[in-house]
């Protein structure tokens, strides 16, 4: 990150942790298409309404066979309605889903504006009851979100976060190598706790922008490989970290839920646990060796500190924090205590928003707690935001759209009911992963292809898992181009690397992590159950 200096403003200390806070970093303007897609997406998307809600007539939706509904929810709302108003809330439900996708899209307004008119306009459509519409946002998983929120900032409140990545650093990195090894230590352990990405990108930015500045990367002209690979395999850790857990993201906990909703029963935070750890760490250290070995080799001159001394800041911003604290303590230990239940959940039966909840009001309690509500940090925007798409999937659930629009697809294209299973999951894989590249939210894209999943593998007969899971398993890949998410905006700010380098390394990842969801397909999904019979069939 290149600052310049004048007579009226003190030098910039790169060895500065506080000059690296996300407030600090210039913002990400929009190119001159983004900013045409904010212009026309408002015209774009009441246009869509208009046309599938009242002109165009779609042929499938004219002659829905009630024998092939699959939800429950349909079902009932097929026998209660007729044949007549059913189909017409179909058409609504098509009308609602295309305009609020195109505004998600172009963000022609907020997301969670558009989640907002999108669950008036199911009410008022009649698609759903208000009662149905509303009470999505007191959805379980809503309410695992919120309380997950409370327990994050409590780490980050109490400082036990910031003091664990400081020690570890401090404590093993002891050289280049050492440094980045360190950071994935360091990742994989705060994606067990904080569930949000960009959290763990505003605690981690600092660090490694000094360690950079140690190390000679300076950003702009001054760009080495030693600064392009610690900002990119930073990126690459916050989000491929949060893929190891259930918790890891609200789109993880999306997922799981439109599964849950699907098969009628739950997705267990160990059965994700035992499913996709395995696949983190893989995913993790293939991203190490490409970045040291293939893209960022880093030079003799880039291995040793530049800064005589430099380490030496980061220990005294150490030292700041003074002595473990006692609330730190009780942090660790509530959180421990939450992960212990969470990853046992199939044994006690014990939800996980139970558990969060219960973890939740010990850290709020008077005296006995360690946080204050006013030092909770919750993203209401983002809550608003899960909430429109839950009740979006609400919608999709009451009319069985997804089937519907499944099926009438596959006749259309002549596709058989014996097309074999590799196939599809190879099809519904790759699509997933990739929609990283243009779609610009994991929630977004769990809400799309997540009940295209579902609906394919009821079409030709699969259990839904097969299909849903594994597609569900690469929502976190977020970290080719800077608008894929959040901490790739701002760590794209940082000025360490071109785009060129962002999408050479994390391209390459990507297409290694469908190869890899292939394969784990065939054995390890086999092995738990998830695919039974693999994806080929050669074992």
């Amino acid at each position: 990150m290149n600052q310049k200096s004048n007579p009226e403003t003190p030098a910039f200390d790169p060895l500065d942790m506080h000059n690296y806070r996300i407030e600090k970093l210039p913002k990400r303007e929009k190119t001159g298409f983004e900013k045409w897609l904010s212009i026309a997406g408002p015209i774009l998307s009441i246009l869509a309404f208009i046309l599938f809600a009242f002109v165009i007539k779609l042929p499938f939706l004219q002659e829905i066979d009630s024998a092939q509904l699959v939800s429950e929810e349909a079902k009932k709302a097929w026998e209660k309605l007729g044949s007549a108003a059913f189909i017409r809330s179909n058409e609504w439900m098509l009308a609602i889903f295309i305009a609020g996708i195109i505004l998600w899209i172009t963000e022609a307004i907020p997301n969670y504006l558009t989640s907002l008119i999108i669950i008036v306009t199911l009410v008022l459509t009649g698609v759903l009851s208000e009662k149905s519409a509303y009470a999505q946002l007191g959805h379980p998983v809503m309410w695992l979100n919120i309380m997950s929120f409370v327990l994050a900032s409590m780490l980050v409140a109490t400082g036990v976060a910031k003091r664990f990545a400081l020690w570890f650093i401090l404590r093993f990195g002891k050289n280049a190598g050492t440094i980045f090894m360190s950071f994935i230590v360091i990742n994989v352990v705060l994606s067990a706790f904080i569930s949000a990405t960009t959290a763990k990108a505003a605690i981690l930015l600092p660090i490694f922008m000094v360690i950079a500045a140690i190390y000679g990367a300076h950003g702009g002209s001054n760009r080495n490989n030693f600064g392009r690979s610690i900002v990119l395999q930073n990126l690459l850790y916050i989000n491929i970290g949060a893929s190891g857990f259930l918790t890891g993201s609200g789109a993880n906990l999306l997922a799981a839920a439109l599964i849950a909703g699907a098969t009628g029963s739950t997705v267990f935070f160990s059965d994700w646990l035992f499913a996709m750890f395995p696949m983190m760490l893989g995913m993790i250290l293939i991203g190490y060796i490409l970045a040291m070995k293939v893209f960022f080799p880093l030079a003799q001159g880039e291995r040793l500190p530049q800064i005589e001394g430099g380490m030496a800041r980061l220990r005294q911003e150490y030292d700041k924090l003074g002595k473990l604290k006692t609330d730190e303590v009780k942090a660790v230990v509530i959180f421990i205590l939450i992960l212990g239940f969470w990853s046992t959940d199939r044994l006690h039966g014990i939800s996980p928003t139970a558990v969060a909840f219960v973890g939740g009001v010990v850290a709020l309690l008077p005296r006995i707690g360690i946080i204050r509500w006013n030092e909770v940090d919750i993203p209401w925007h983002l809550m608003l935001f899960s909430a429109g798409a839950y009740t979006l999937g609400a919608g999709l659930d009451v009319t069985d759209l997804p089937s519907i629009s499944v099926n009438a697809f596959f006749d259309h294209l002549g596709i058989s009911n014996h097309t074999p299973f590799w196939v599809l999951y190879l099809i519904l894989t790759g699509v997933m992963i990739f929609s990283a590249l243009i779609f610009q939210s994991k929630t977004m894209r769990a809400m799309i292809f997540i009940p295209i999943a579902i609906g394919v593998a009821n079409r030709f007969g699969f259990p839904v898992i097969s299909l849903a899971l594994p597609v569900a398993f690469m929502i976190e890949h977020v970290y080719v181009l800077p608008f894929n998410s959040k901490p790739a905006a701002l760590l794209y700010e940082t000025d360490q690397y071109s785009l060129t380098d962002t999408f050479r390394f994390g391209f390459t990842v990507m297409v290694i992590a469908w190869v890899l969801n292939i394969f784990a397909g065939e054995t390890w999904f086999r092995f738990l159950g998830i695919t039974p019979d693999g994806v080929f069939g050669l074992f």
